[in-house]
């Protein structure tokens, strides 16, 4: 059954690939979060056969856009302490950041980049659910993160196929190990591909598939960029979203490596809710239609970034 499974979606990622298009879709967003979401891929934890196949799934959709590899390939690799019950020693594991960038068409301002990223691991599995399963059942992570990570995918394809508009090149980044400590995207600062003060913008998309009737869209970080509340309001408006914008309030994800190397960001979410952690985040409960909403203010809002030439420069917010 796990191999006829395997090649049915195989089989439809192939023909979704065949016939994807540039703008955001219902139908894609919903092809990659059924991808990783699937009980093959073991919950997403990091380290191990399930670790890498999600990793080459998410860089040969960056090829297929016409995204570039920096001169180390598309893969970052580090390695994650993994946390296990209580008494236990941390076990090491090797895992990858998935690394692409589209480079602008201004001879100067190309030199400035900014990042959008989000974590695609999660928790893989939870306690045993019977005694001949010792593995445990598969906390699938649909909201957190695998909508994070389409998104990605998807805003990726979409700015793609406007990179003659871009005079600031765009980094593209699926993190790997944010579960056990944001341990990717530390990585990536750590080690970066370009220099750290050519980061002028982090904009990290985590849980972002539940988007309420009131149509809200979070944000932590607005405050450390320049007009960067004003700018995200009426953004969102335009796009018919109601964005709760704060300037500071950087939150918990990814996107706090970066505000500690004095990066500007934004942590986007569309909030919080009982399956959070839980095996009953599953696909179901994604709004795809809010989704796209998100992806098409958020892609609205790293184009007019990247094809203006305005200052970004690093606000400090408590």
């Amino acid at each position: 059954m796990i191999r006829k499974n395997i090649l049915l979606t195989l089989v439809y990622l192939f023909c979704f690939n065949m016939f994807s298009q540039p703008e955001v879709t219902v139908n894609e967003l919903r092809a990659h979060i059924s991808y990783l979401t699937m009980d093959v891929n073991e919950g997403r934890l990091p380290g191990g056969h399930a670790n890498r196949q999600v990793v080459r799934y998410i860089k040969n959709e960056f090829r297929t856009f016409g995204l570039n590899a920096f001169k180390n390939g598309f893969k970052q690799k580090f390695t994650a302490q993994l946390r296990v019950d209580k008494g236990k020693p941390e076990k090491e594991v090797k895992t990858w950041n998935v690394v692409g960038f589209l480079e602008g068409n201004d001879p100067v301002l190309k030199k400035e980049y900014i990042v959008l990223g989000a974590h695609y691991d999660h928790l893989g599995f939870g306690g045993p659910s019977s005694k001949s399963d010792k593995r445990g059942v598969v906390y699938h992570g649909a909201d957190d993160n695998a909508s994070g990570t389409s998104a990605l995918l998807e805003i990726a394809e979409y700015i793609a196929s406007q990179k003659s508009e871009l005079k600031r090149s765009v980094i593209f980044v699926a993190f790997g190990a944010e579960e056990q400590g944001l341990l990717g995207s530390k990585y990536f600062v750590n080690h970066p591909p370009v220099r750290l003060t050519q980061i002028k913008l982090m904009v990290n998309m985590d849980m972002v598939g539940r988007m309420n009737n009131q149509k809200h869209v979070y944000m932590g970080g607005a405050g450390t960029f320049p007009g960067g509340v004003d700018f995200m309001k009426t953004l969102g408006e335009s796009v018919g979203v109601t964005p709760i914008v704060h300037a500071g309030s950087v939150g918990g994800s990814d996107h706090v490596s970066f505000y500690k190397k004095n990066i500007s960001v934004l942590g986007m979410h569309t909030g919080g809710h009982e399956q959070y952690h839980t095996p009953e985040d599953t696909i179901d409960l994604i709004n795809f239609e809010g989704q796209k909403q998100v992806c098409e203010y958020i892609s609205k809002a790293i184009l007019e970034k990247a094809s203006t030439d305005d200052p970004l420069y690093f606000i400090y917010q408590e």
